[in-house]
């Protein structure tokens, strides 16, 4: 079946947003509709749809002359095999002691590391992204700093690949949690093709709302790879979390979002230890005092 977009950009949320909206009434009518902000500093946002039929050209151009929106630009994508492509695509990552791979890498696993076999699914987490890898790097330095989780959560664990490389290198068990369905299924394959069931338990929650959460508290070692506006809310109940002597370890924070997160922290006792950036990302390991 082919698909096809139609994509244009203009000036400000608000018209973007409803830009989007008046596109869920096109005919024919499109399967989804995005609106996102171009990270480049221009304010301008990109507001897209897909369809499984050719857009109507003159709607689509009434759309954008009535919203102030530049011309829309229509293309056909050709069929994909996504996992297929995402497969080739995916190299293997090296972080620290750490060695995420796809099956199809296998015979790349270098001695010595501490091996982590992610599949490409419908989850994030491969190790590719500045977040994951920066959780990733932070954890080795503090392992190897001689710090030891005995009581660690992953908290929006996507993949679980931060649950998962906790295990590999401690012995105590590790729980990990996502409030998305998917994301949970996803991390309970990648958790039994890694060996470790035994060792890592995956749960669909919200935060830390959940019976093995709360039962398995406190912890002396939290991930949160989300986003700034959810770790922000997530502050009070992670620091109720988090046991004296422990540590966070935060991503999912654009460069410009750290001080705000770091601030917010410290006002709940959890403070800066490092802070990594990556690109666009940074990662923040903060500590609570024991």
């Amino acid at each position: 079946m082919p698909t096809f977009t139609a994509l244009t950009t203009l000036p400000g949320k608000a018209a973007a947003e409803k830009l989007g909206e008046a596109m869920e009434n096109l005919m024919p009518e499109p399967t989804g509709v995005g609106v996102f902000e171009i990270e480049d500093g221009s304010g301008l946002w990109e507001v897209g749809g897909y369809f499984t039929e050719m857009p109507d050209d003159t709607a689509l151009a009434l759309l954008s002359a009535a919203m102030g929106a530049k011309p829309f630009v229509v293309s056909e994508l050709p069929e994909t095999d996504w996992v297929a492509h995402v497969k080739r695509e995916l190299s293997p990552v090296a972080a620290g002691r750490f060695f995420v791979y796809g099956s199809h890498d296998a015979d790349k696993v270098p001695d010595g590391v501490e091996p982590l076999l992610i599949e490409a699914a419908m989850a994030f987490g491969t190790g590719h992204h500045g977040t994951t890898l920066g959780c990733l790097r932070a954890l080795d330095r503090l392992a190897a700093g001689g710090f030891e989780g005995r009581h660690v959560v992953d908290i929006g664990c996507g993949t679980a690949v931060l649950a998962m490389a906790a295990a590999r290198i401690w012995p105590a068990p590790v729980l990990a949690s996502d409030i998305d369905e998917v994301a949970v299924e996803v991390a309970r394959s990648n958790v039994a093709a890694n060996g470790l069931e035994d060792r890592v338990t995956c749960v669909e929650a919200a935060g830390f709302d959940h019976p093995a959460l709360r039962s398995a508290g406190p912890f002396d070692l939290i991930f949160a790879n989300i986003l700034k506006g959810p770790l922000i809310a997530l502050a009070p109940d992670l620091a109720a979390a988090l046991r004296p002597g422990g540590y966070a370890i935060l991503s999912g924070i654009l460069n410009e979002q750290a001080d705000e997160v770091i601030s917010v922290y410290s006002g709940f006792g959890i403070n800066l230890v490092e802070r990594e950036e990556i690109v666009d990302w940074t990662t923040l390991t903060l500590g609570r005092k024991a």
